[in-house]
C-alpha cells in the first residue's frame, strides 16, 4: 500500500534531484546554465547540513506540535538565505497537510517546499544544490523512490585551493582535503550502490566542452538541452548572485579553462602532496595525475595544528570580510543569528537547560563541522 501511494504520488510532482557531493565545485555554473530550461528548477540551495545539529532538539517528530514548528523553522531558514526564492511564499499548514503521509522528517519539508515552488513554475525536475546533503542520501532514497544525483567531481588540488580561501569552509589544507575526501567517500559508495540514480561528471570535462556535459546532464535528468545555457551571462539570477559575494562573482561569465592548473601557484607542493596523500585514491579513480609521491605524514598531531591555524584564520578571515564587503558578511550573520536564535529558543524549551549555555557564539555561523567532524 504505501509503496504503491509513494508511486502514485511521484507522478504527481516534479522528479527530485540532488546535486552532490561538497561545495566550490563548480555547482553554481552548471546550476545557472539548467535554469535556461522551464522544465528544470533549481533554487539557491537551504544547505540544511548547517541546520541538521538542531533537529534532535525538536524531540518526537510524531507529535504534531514538534514537527510543524520545525515546518516553520525551516521556512524561516529560507527567508533567512542570503539569496531568496524569487516569487515564493510557504504557508506552514500547506506544508504540513502535503507531507503528512511521508515519513517525518526535515528533509521531507525541505522537499515538499522544492515540489510546491518547482510546481508552481510547472517544472517537471526539481535540483537541491546542498551539496553535502550526500550524507543524507539514504534518507532521501528512502523518501523516494525516484531520486536522481548529479555528482561533480573536481580535481581536489584545485578545489581545496579554493575551499581555503572560502568563508564557509576551513581555512588550512588537510581540513578541507578531509572534508572533500569524506564526501566523496559517500558519493562513491552511493554511485556503487545505485548505478542507474547517479550521474558523475568531471568540472574539468565541462570547462573543455560545456555543451557536451551539459547534454549529458539534460539527457539524464530526462530534459531537454538549450543553447541558451551556453550563455550565462544572460542568466538574471547569475548578475544578481555575482555581486552579492567574491564567492559567486564568477559566475556571470564563461568559465576560464587556464584556471584549472591555478592550484600550482596558490599551494605550496607541501600542501599538494598532503592533498595528493588524502585523496590518491579518488584521484586515480577520476583521472586525475599527481604530482608528488603522496607520502605526506598526516596525524592526529597535524591535524590538531591544522584546526589551530584554520581557527586562527578563521576569525580574521570574518573580521576582513566585515571591512571589505560589509553587505556579504550581514547576510551571512543574518541566516547565522537566525540558526543560533533556533537554537536558543529549543533549548531554553527543555526543562532545566540554564539559559546562559543556550547561546553560540557570534562570531560565526554554525557549520556543517559540528555533524561531519574531520577524522584521521
Amino acid at each position: 500500500m504505501e509503496a504503491r501511494r509513494t508511486a502514485q504520488h511521484s507522478q504527481s510532482r516534479p522528479r527530485p534531484i540532488l546535486m552532490t557531493p561538497v561545495r566550490r565545485c563548480g555547482s553554481h555554473a552548471l546550476r545557472l546554465r539548467l535554469g535556461f530550461n522551464p522544465e528544470f528548477y533549481a533554487p539557491y540551495p537551504l544547505h540544511i547540513v548547517d541546520f541538521m545539529p538542531l533537529v534532535e532538539l525538536y524531540g518526537d517528530l510524531a507529535n504534531d506540535e514538534a514537527y510543524f514548528q520545525l515546518i516553520m523553522d525551516v521556512i524561516g531558514l529560507q527567508t533567512a538565505s542570503m539569496v531568496k526564492w524569487a516569487g515564493v511564499v510557504f504557508d506552514p499548514v500547506a506544508i504540513f497537510e502535503a507531507a503528512e503521509d511521508r515519513p517525518r522528517s526535515v528533509h521531507s519539508i525541505i522537499w515538499e517546499m522544492l515540489f510546491q515552488a518547482a510546481h508552481d513554475r510547472d517544472a517537471s525536475v526539481v535540483m537541491d544544490k546542498s551539496l553535502d546533503s550526500v550524507h543524507y542520501a539514504a534518507e532521501l532514497i528512502n523518501l523516494f523512490d525516484d531520486m536522481l544525483f548529479l555528482n561533480v567531481v573536481r580535481d581536489p588540488r584545485a578545489q581545496v585551493s579554493s575551499m581555503n580561501r572560502a568563508i564557509i569552509h576551513d581555512f588550512d589544507t588537510p581540513l578541507n582535503t578531509l572534508t572533500w575526501v569524506q564526501a566523496h567517500d559517500a558519493a562513491r559508495r552511493l554511485a556503487k550502490t545505485y548505478p542507474d540514480r547517479v550521474l558523475t561528471i568531471r568540472f574539468e570535462d565541462f570547462l573543455a566542452s560545456q555543451e557536451g556535459v551539459l547534454r549529458k546532464v539534460c539527457t539524464f535528468f530526462g530534459i531537454g538541452f538549450s543553447a541558451e545555457m551556453l550563455d550565462v551571462a544572460r542568466s538574471d539570477e547569475a548578475q544578481q548572485i555575482s555581486v552579492l559575494s567574491a564567492l559567486w562573482e564568477s559566475n556571470s561569465s564563461a568559465p576560464i579553462p587556464a584556471n584549472i592548473d591555478k592550484f600550482k601557484q596558490q599551494l605550496s607542493i607541501e600542501e599538494i602532496e598532503i592533498i595528493e596523500t588524502l585523496a590518491g585514491d579518488h584521484m586515480q579513480h577520476y583521472g586525475y595525475e599527481t604530482m608528488t609521491a603522496g607520502r605526506a605524514k598526516v596525524n592526529r598531531r597535524s591535524v590538531d595544528a591544522s584546526k589551530a591555524r584554520s581557527e586562527q584564520r578563521k576569525r580574521q578571515a570574518w573580521d576582513d570580510l566585515k571591512v571589505k564587503d560589509s553587505r556579504d558578511y550581514q547576510l551571512r550573520m543574518f541566516r547565522a543569528d537566525y540558526i543560533n536564535m533556533v537554537k536558543s529558543r529549543l533549548l531554553r524549551n527543555q526543562e532545566g537547560y540554564p539559559l546562559a549555555a543556550c547561546t553560540l557564539s557570534q562570531s560565526e555561523p554554525v557549520t556543517a563541522k559540528s555533524t561531519h567532524a574531520a577524522r584521521v
